[in-house]
């Protein structure tokens, strides 16, 4: 554990995320799938693999990469969500913590990975400076986040909810701040890996009918924080508006999101 840091956004991020963590767990997560299928052939994560997810929500992806044969351990800021992801790997090290501040020695993992997770510290290159740490030499950190939001259907439900948003946590960036590669780029070289692959992947969100993507969008934390501001029912209206071109002839919805991975090293 490095002795430096500040406390960060865990306490406000857990608390959010917690509120509806069985939405996420039951409808949200999975929607991301082919992401993380994507990033564990690019890490070729199999037996024995050390792996570290940071930030790692209901624990699909430790699901996944355990089911590889892979060692995981995973921590995040959301009892809430944690209680899923303890469920799905029983036995796993699954821990709530500060991202900024991680309680593992130096070079234990051979792999850390970071699936919507590294935006929402207070300082971003602080918490990837702490993945480097705990991965061994030559270990290997992955960041997916948002593409830039002309690739992304759902960015225009963020502008939907624009107006209704209350000021984020201090230091937190928006959901695009580390969207564009150079930006991505400069954020590994902050924290000390070199960059050694920048992919996108097409995620289709898909709900069987207009509650569950209604409950599956208004699941996740900034817009759990948006409702706390403003009410439940000016965010469903909101939420239910920008569905209607989504919708498809079974009387579900389609939304196409891609999602952008970076996979440094610290050399070794």
């Amino acid at each position: 554990m490095s002795s430096n840091t500040v406390v960060g956004t865990a306490g406000i991020e857990g608390r959010l995320w917690s509120v509806r963590a069985d939405d996420w767990a039951a409808i949200q997560e999975r929607q991301v799938e082919p992401a993380y299928r994507a990033a564990l052939d690019a890490l070729g994560i199999g037996a024995s693999t050390r792996l570290l997810d940071v930030g790692c929500g209901a624990g699909m992806f430790l699901r996944l990469a355990a089911d590889r044969g892979a060692d995981v351990t995973g921590i995040d800021a959301s009892e809430g969500l944690l209680a899923h992801a303890r469920g799905r790997v029983p036995g796993a090290p699954i821990s709530q913590g500060e991202i900024e501040d991680l309680p593992y020695d130096d070079d234990r993992f051979d792999v850390v990975t970071g699936f919507n997770s590294f935006q929402y510290a207070g300082r971003p290159a602080v918490a990837l400076a702490e993945a480097r740490r705990v991965a061994v030499p030559g270990g290997r950190v992955l960041l997916l986040n948002w593409a830039p939001p002309h690739l992304c259907q759902a960015a225009g439900y963020l502008m939907a909810l624009g107006a209704l948003m209350p000021p984020p946590p201090p230091g937190a960036p928006g959901p695009f701040a580390l969207s564009d590669t150079p930006a991505l780029k400069a954020l590994f070289g902050e924290a000390g890996l070199d960059v050694i692959a920048v992919e996108d992947v097409e995620c289709v969100l898909r709900y069987g009918n207009e509650e569950t993507a209604i409950a599956g969008l208004m699941c996740a934390g900034p817009v759990v924080g948006v409702i706390e501001h403003v009410g439940e029912q000016a965010v469903r209206e909101v939420t239910a508006r920008f569905l209607e071109p989504f919708r498809t002839a079974d009387g579900g919805y389609s939304i196409n999101n891609v999602f952008r991975y970076v996979i440094g090293t610290s050399g070794g």
